[in-house]
């Protein structure tokens, strides 16, 4: 991995350019540039999200993702060099399976919200299916593993399950969209 940065301000982006990790300038509007910052942005809105309350296990697993974000991030900046391993798609996997198995069934869309916490992760959820959308842009113009958009993609289906999670850690539920058919069901008119 090349040298870290010692000096922020560097002023070499005042023309509409920013470097990579192999010392290409690219323009700052580049696809490739896009996905990186959109994965930049997602992992900051993760590190808001653990701001909140929560159960330590969920902490840790955001922590974890964090790292992976990172790492999402340097396999981008980085032509060739390959830092999200299988596993990590496999262990968004697993806490999809462990987290959802305790909820219960959705009969209904639901918004975005109810804690602090859940509304947090809800835009955790739309930033990674922002970045993944940018990433497959990207990999129809350049060789990328196929794991970045898998993990972004698995990454917002568990942030819907953990915002629903959090409502219910916090003492709360879901907040059911008001459809048609669920006003006429409360309301005990025929569908």
């Amino acid at each position: 991995m090349g040298n870290r940065l010692t000096q922020i301000a560097t002023r070499t982006g005042d023309d509409g350019t920013t470097g990579i990790a192999d010392n290409t300038r690219l323009h700052k509007t580049d696809i490739r540039i896009q996905a990186i910052g959109d994965v930049d942005e997602l992992n900051s809105h993760v590190g808001v999200l653990l701001c909140e309350p929560m159960p330590n296990d969920v902490q840790e697993l955001l922590l974890d993702i964090q790292h992976q974000l990172f790492n999402l991030g340097s396999c981008m900046a980085m032509p060739g060099y390959d830092a999200l391993k299988e596993d990590a798609v496999l262990a968004l996997d697993q806490a999809l399976e462990h987290y959802n198995e305790g909820l219960p069934r959705l009969l209904e869309f639901i918004l975005p919200g109810g804690s602090r916490a859940a509304a947090q992760a809800h835009i955790v959820r739309t930033v990674a299916r922002r970045a993944e959308r940018t990433v497959h842009g990207l990999a129809q113009t350049t060789e990328l593993s196929p794991l970045l958009a898998q993990y972004l993609n698995r990454l917002s289906d568990l942030m819907f399950v953990l915002a629903r999670h959090l409502n219910r850690a916090d003492g709360g539920d879901d907040v059911y969209w008001k459809s048609e058919r669920l006003r006429r069901e409360q309301a005990g008119e025929a569908p």
